[in-house]
């Protein structure tokens, strides 16, 4: 019998967009001879799930629908929500409660990772290099004078807790620091500022399933643009190279780099790790635990370079997750 698969994509930031693509990207790598496949929108107003051309909403007590008087339940999730309530845990929690088996990293790995300033310095703390941060919260005391002398300029402004590049700027006069913040501020409760590094971007993306760890080759970025943001991201003012024009022992480090981060975390399904390289030293940005699944994001792009197939991906993460949760269980 073929499993039941819900792509859970929506949310409740700006990201919901972002999260569209990534669900039309998975629902059209998922094979559909293994596994009925569902696309489920959960929002601030509704969880619902498409069926044929028609929409049912999902009964939260064991996250099932019933369509034409049959009552279908979800065997597995695939999470594509960037942001919350999919990328910071929340979601994670309830399918744990439910036992229901998902894509994605779990509820400690979640949170953690949803918070840059957090999370980087984490992992500063096990050796990893990260650019000097700070970060701010409501009612916070501040003077962006003496965030500037802390951080020089130029300073990337951002949401700590968000992704897409959505309100975050790349700040070069102080006098402008402070419409960045309340601009962060604006799409959520806490704003990162960090330090400028210059270097060469790139992006690494890893999974793990029943046939072992999976290294992926890494992407650079390279954009015209101030640096890699929404326009950049989704509107094609990028050049994205894979495998990425940087010294094989280099890539062969960042690689080494992101698997330990991967256990660190305990990480679970793939992830990807972003990096400036400057002066030939990886210095880790961020680590992102639902990353885009677009036929051209990143992930897809790596997956071909390594010779592999995103659907066969696809079907070794689900089978790989599920079969661990039966067996726990």
């Amino acid at each position: 019998m073929k499993k039941n698969i819900a792509i859970i994509w929506g949310g409740y930031s700006s990201e919901i967009v972002v999260s569209e693509k990534s669900a039309q990207g998975i629902y059209s790598f998922i094979h559909k001879e293994k596994y009925n496949v569902y696309k489920v929108k959960i929002d601030e107003h509704v969880w619902e799930a498409e069926c044929g051309n028609e929409t049912f909403p999902i009964d939260k007590n064991d996250f099932s629908f019933t369509a034409n008087g049959q009552k279908i339940p979800f065997d597995f999730a695939y999470i594509t929500i960037h942001g919350t309530p999919g990328e910071d845990g929340v979601l994670q929690g309830y399918f744990d409660m439910l036992r229901i088996p998902y894509s994605n990293c779990g509820v400690l790995a979640s949170a953690l990772t949803f918070s840059k300033f957090t999370c980087n310095n984490f992992l500063k703390s096990f050796g990893f290099k990260v650019a000097e941060s700070v970060v701010l919260r409501p009612n916070d005391d501040y003077d962006t004078e003496n965030i500037v002398s802390k951080l020089g300029l130029p300073v990337f402004v951002k949401p700590n807790v968000g992704g897409s590049s959505f309100a975050t700027t790349k700040v070069k006069e102080v006098s402008n620091l402070q419409h960045a913040i309340d601009e962060a501020f604006a799409e959520a409760p806490e704003v990162m500022i960090e330090s400028f590094i210059p270097g060469t971007e790139v992006t690494c993306g890893c999974y793990q399933a029943e046939k072992g760890f999976q290294h992926l080759p890494l992407t650079e970025v390279v954009t015209k643009n101030e640096f890699f943001d929404y326009n950049a991201k989704y509107q094609g003012e990028v050049e994205e190279i894979t495998p990425a024009r940087i010294a094989d022992e280099t890539a062969a480090e960042i690689q080494r780099q992101t698997e330990q981060i991967y256990h660190l975390i305990g990480a679970k399904g793939i992830i990807r790790a972003d990096y400036i390289i400057s002066n030939g030293v990886p210095v880790l940005l961020e680590v992102n635990t639902t990353p885009g699944m677009t036929a051209t994001s990143f992930i897809p792009q790596q997956v071909r370079a390594a010779g592999l197939n995103i659907s066969d991906v696809m079907t070794d993460i689900i089978e790989y997750e599920y079969n661990k949760l039966k067996k726990r269980n």
